[in-house]
């Protein structure tokens, strides 16, 4: 029996990180979902990997097999709960529809990516594991990281909605008080895992605030 089969894992979740700033949200995502009992399936893009060396100190290596190891080691995963997969691995379950996720999510998700997927363009395994999750009615997340979103970011979002895509920004509230920046990066993660319909207690709800007055 394999270690993925022996560990019974709740089912996948996609999540692809693409070259917009905010790779913290990514990596924060994956390890709430590996906290989470989730098995995860990652890809990285290769200009998130800049990002992730620009904005963290945090050292990720490209081969998927090797990746796997690190994010595993860093997220405290058990053996098969992260698999990832390179850029071209076209044998990967998600990219067909028969063996898709029921959910994924793209954080951040770069301009460039929100493009190609509003298109059905699958010039990578990210894009065509989104154009996969689109035609099979799965649940898509696309969390945008940009300032200021032009027309034609825009008009992308809006067909991509109408089409049931959950179009996330990357704008975090700060109704609950934020003390540090983890605590906006965890407001856009309880975000995602409300879409995804994962209980979670990373930042209290709208009326679970306390009143500073009291």
């Amino acid at each position: 029996m394999t270690d993925r089969a022996e560990a019974s894992f709740k089912k996948p979740i996609t999540v692809a990180l693409t070259g917009a700033s905010g790779a913290q949200y990514g990596l924060r995502l994956i390890d709430v979902l590996v906290a989470a009992g989730h098995e995860v399936w990652v890809m990285i893009s290769k200009a998130a990997h800049m990002v992730i060396a620009t904005e963290t100190d945090i050292e990720l290596p490209a081969q998927p097999q090797r990746l796997a190891v690190a994010l595993s080691e860093r997220s405290g995963a058990r053996p098969g709960q992260i698999r990832c997969f390179g850029r071209e691995d076209w044998m990967a379950p998600v990219a067909s529809g028969s063996g898709a996720p029921s959910a994924m999510v793209v954080c951040p998700c770069s301009t460039g990516t929100l493009s190609a997927v509003a298109t059905g363009a699958s010039n990578n395994l990210i894009e065509r594991a989104a154009d996969v999750a689109i035609k099979e009615r799965r649940m898509l997340v696309l969390v945008p990281r940009e300032s200021p979103f032009s027309p034609i970011h825009l008009e992308h979002m809006l067909a991509l909605s109408r089409l049931g895509v959950v179009i996330l920004p990357a704008a975090p509230g700060f109704y609950h008080c934020p003390q540090s920046i983890d605590d906006l990066i965890d407001f856009i993660v309880a975000r995602i895992l409300n879409q995804l319909g994962i209980e979670h207690s990373l930042v209290p709800r709208w009326g679970e605030v306390e009143d500073k007055d009291e």
